[in-house]
């Protein structure tokens, strides 16, 4: 016969949080806090299940990878600006 381990409403909810908040995999988070990824994924699913409007809301891969290529392009431009900004100061102390 197996121990079975028991786990409180509050506990699960907390996991359940932990996953959906960090966006992190159940197969990272699972062994971490001490439950069987199957036990997690289930814990998951049925908040899933219970709460569909709060995936809606979540980007998919697209919008992500649109999201990381929008980051990029922005810290280009602010590195651009930064030199133009210096370049100009630099040619305007020069022609004083």
């Amino acid at each position: 016969m197996t121990n079975r381990r028991k786990f409180n409403a509050e506990f699960r909810a907390e996991a359940v949080d932990l996953v959906i908040s960090s966006g992190r995999p159940v197969a990272h988070v699972a062994p971490e806090i001490g439950v069987v990824e199957g036990t997690l994924g289930n814990w998951v699913r049925l908040w899933k299940e219970e709460h569909p409007e709060a995936g809606a809301a979540e980007p998919g891969p697209v919008e992500w990878a649109k999201y990381k290529a929008l980051q990029a392009e922005n810290a280009e431009l602010k590195r651009e600006i930064e030199f133009l900004g210096k370049v100009s100061a630099f040619f305007a102390a020069k022609q004083r």
